[in-house]
């Protein structure tokens, strides 16, 4: 029977030692109690007895669930991880997923919106509903600190008050891996910020409530609800996108790349830990480059007429 008590352990080292997410966590004690109950059903006494052809036949199952191979892959990459903390027990055997590798995915370009229509969204004329007036002061103030300063939706759902230096134009975030950074706040910014903490108390509802962005309880509002209220105000001032926080981080890196062309500056600003993460906005940047290209430059124009 598959010791699956070295599992817990695993998760209690990544919780204690590594700092991992919950939902980190979570996505691990998934994968691996998955393959924990494949192996079960191979008739594999332990974790060491996992070989080429069981790791094979778990992929070829995870495939015919209907699992993409994004989802494969993260599998893969917890399975590893696991195996290199069993290797510290002698309990890895041969390790049957070094050197196994998947079909390599095209990762496609990252969706953004473009400066007219960032403008558009974030100078959208207030409601006239007074309650919902109330709200959109709330909700500028969050679209204008996403598109400002790049943050996940999980880092602006955490931010507190004492996070927040209005006077330095900075904000205090914790990322992934639980790693603090410091991010600019521009000024459009700090204004809409200013504006929303200026009835901020008229949602308090406790004096001890110290997160930054609050709801109509006077709780913290959560990660669904600020998705929510985005789809809501793009629904509102007719905006032809599906409006989603990552969307709106993927265009201040773009714009941002575009403007400055300092790729170190802009992984530092979005917290990647690798420079491959940024790169795609890279590409992302030669494609527009590569359209302006062709729409103005005049020898590619006279190439372009010759070929229709």
């Amino acid at each position: 029977m598959i010791n699956r008590e070295r599992l817990e352990q695993f998760l209690s080292y990544l919780a204690s030692q590594r700092l991992c997410s919950p939902h980190t966590l979570t996505a691990y004690r998934q994968d691996i109690s998955r393959l924990a109950s494949y192996l079960e059903g191979c008739d594999v006494p332990t974790w060491a007895d996992f070989q080429r052809p069981q790791l094979e036949g778990w992929i070829a199952d995870s495939r015919d669930a209907g699992l993409s191979i994004r989802s494969i892959q993260r599998q893969l990459s917890a399975v590893r991880r696991f195996y290199d903390w069993l290797g510290r027990f002698d309990e890895a055997g041969a390790h049957p997923t070094h050197g196994y590798q998947l079909k390599r995915i095209r990762q496609d370009l990252p969706q953004v919106l473009d400066v007219d229509l960032m403008q558009q969204l974030l100078d959208a004329p207030a409601p006239k509903a007074e309650k919902e007036a109330l709200l959109w002061r709330r909700d500028k103030a969050i679209l204008e600190l996403f598109y400002s300063s790049g943050l996940r939706l999980a880092e602006l759902a955490q931010l507190k008050l004492m996070d927040l230096d209005l006077s330095g134009g900075l904000i205090t975030v914790l990322g992934k891996g639980r790693k603090t950074r410091v991010l600019p706040v521009g000024k459009m910014a700090r204004t809409a910020i200013t504006d929303w903490l200026s009835i901020r108390p008229q949602f308090v509802r406790a004096p001890s409530e110290t997160w930054l962005f609050l709801n109509q309880r006077g709780t913290r509002l959560s990660e669904r609800s600020i998705q929510m209220r985005l789809v809501h105000q793009a629904e509102r001032i007719g905006l032809d996108r599906r409006l989603y926080p990552h969307l709106l981080r993927h265009s201040f890196a773009s714009h941002l790349l575009e403007s400055s062309h300092d790729l170190r500056a802009v992984q530092e600003l979005l917290g990647h830990s690798d420079i491959r993460a940024t790169q795609i906005y890279t590409h992302l940047d030669f494609q527009h480059l590569a359209t302006v290209y062709d729409q103005a430059h005049p020898r590619a124009k006279q190439r372009k007429d010759e070929t229709s």
